[in-house]
């Protein structure tokens, strides 16, 4: 069984972007605030986690997930496979 790391993109409370928060990342949380943050939240996530398993999950501003991304690490075979809610 393989660990994943979970990566988690929420809306901030005060409503200027996005948190990208995983135990994984150097400061635990990372903030984006650009028309595109979510896209570039996961696109950092899924660089991050190239060699690791992980599972990205996007919430919306009522904690609910609309979207999921998973990958097999390098030694997988699965690339990114995406889920919108």
């Amino acid at each position: 069984m393989h660990a994943y790391h979970t990566y988690e993109i929420r809306p901030r409370q005060d409503k200027r972007g996005v948190d990208l928060i995983c135990d994984v990342l150097p400061a635990r949380r990372l903030w984006y605030f650009d028309p595109n943050a979510v896209d570039h939240a996961i696109s950092y996530a899924r660089s991050r986690s190239r060699k690791h398993s992980a599972v990205i999950r996007v919430y919306d501003e009522a904690g609910n997930v609309i979207e999921t991304h998973e990958h097999e690490g390098a030694q997988g075979t699965r690339p990114f496979s995406s889920r919108i809610a």
